[in-house]
């Protein structure tokens, strides 16, 4: 039952950035988290506020506009004060130069009683590094700024 109701909200998550909506998303960290994506690109790093990781959001939608998760699977295992959530997706968006593109990759979370201790985004970084050098080159200096860490 529980292992259900942690499923739809996850979907729910992604829905929510899909509408470029982070609230949700934020409300769903422990007061304690850690927030990383894999790589060393504008969107790499890692994050521990809700300030940083609302800014790292903000770039997020700046960067990729109308993004969108396709999820394959969700799997999870572990009793609710310590679940294993991992998530494959694919991901569509139209980039803020107005190309569309394509990525994939898992998200891999760390659940205690309903709320995220940890989340790691894990894309293929080779073809997310190629849209944020396009993106550069189109002008959107951005996409070759410092990650948001704290």
């Amino acid at each position: 039952m529980f292992h259900a109701i942690a499923r739809r909200q996850i979907n729910a998550l992604f829905e929510a950035v899909g509408r470029a909506d982070a609230a949700p998303v934020l409300v769903a960290f422990a007061s304690q988290f850690t927030h990383s994506f894999l790589g060393r690109s504008a969107l790499g790093g890692t994050r521990h506020s809700l300030a940083a990781t609302g800014l790292w959001y903000e770039r997020l939608y700046r960067l990729l506009p109308g993004i969108k998760f396709d999820i394959a699977t969700i799997t999870l295992a572990g009793p609710p004060w310590n679940t294993l959530a991992v998530v494959e997706w694919r991901e569509s968006n139209d980039g803020a130069d107005g190309v569309k593109t394509e990525n994939f990759g898992c998200h891999v979370a760390r659940i205690s009683w309903g709320k995220m201790v940890s989340l790691a985004i894990c894309p293929d970084t080779a073809g997310l590094q190629t849209t944020l050098d396009r993106l550069a080159t189109a002008g959107f200096a951005e996409a070759h700024a410092p990650p948001i860490e704290d």
